[in-house]
């Protein structure tokens, strides 16, 4: 925000497409956020860690986009210091244009997209988008590179998710089995299992091994 005012508060450049371009960045910052940054696996893994414990509304989900945020800007710290250091900076202090602010802006999100996304991702992108085959993927386009990125990440975070859930499947598979096994059929088996991987859950510390998992998997 305060590159911002400063930019609005140039003399020599406070011109109404400083201001419009300004606002614009601001709009998108939040679909930035969500599509080219770590938050896309962040969020999907912690919901299916709810879905898989049985809580349908536990934690809320302004809890889960908090923690999935405050992840978000652990892993990108880097990326977004050097966009500082490299866009924000020089275009504040009026040495980039709003053309050449925008390319420098790009380069680390684009280092960080490309160690993530696989090349087959980017090719089924590339033939949709109609490039010519065997682009290298350092001039792959933001097009083509940012629905790669994020389907990779949907299936980084589903792969993630499926080893969380398998516990889980089997203590509700333990405890239908059980109840099954003593006649007691009129009773929910959800109304056992719950409190079991809840239990199972705090005694192996899980939001902590889940927030490491997922910050260790980014490259």
């Amino acid at each position: 925000m305060e590159p911002l005012l400063q930019i609005a508060n140039r003399g020599h450049s406070a011109l109404p497409l400083d201001v419009l371009a300004a606002l614009t960045l601001l709009s998108l910052a939040p679909f930035v956020l969500v599509l080219s940054t770590s938050f896309v696996r962040i969020i999907v893994v912690l919901s299916l860690v709810r879905s898989a414990i049985g809580a349908a509304t536990l934690p809320p989900n302004t809890v889960l986009t908090g923690l999935a945020l405050v992840l978000t800007c652990v892993i990108m710290t880097p990326t977004f210091a050097t966009i500082q250091r490299d866009a924000i900076r020089p275009y504040a202090g009026g040495r980039l244009s709003q053309s050449a602010f925008l390319d420098r802006a790009a380069v680390p999100l684009r280092a960080f997209m490309l160690r993530q996304t696989k090349a087959r991702d980017v090719a089924v992108f590339a033939r949709v988008a109609h490039r010519p085959a065997g682009e290298p993927l350092a001039r792959t386009p933001l097009t083509v590179l940012i629905p790669a990125f994020v389907v990779g990440e949907l299936r980084s975070a589903f792969a993630i998710g499926v080893a969380l859930y398998l516990p889980f499947v089997a203590i509700d598979l333990a405890v239908a089995a059980i109840l099954m096994g003593l006649g007691m059929v009129m009773l929910s088996p959800p109304v056992i299992s719950l409190p079991c991987k809840l239990l199972l859950f705090v005694l192996v510390d899980g939001w902590a091994l889940v927030a490491n998992g997922v910050v260790q998997s980014f490259r």
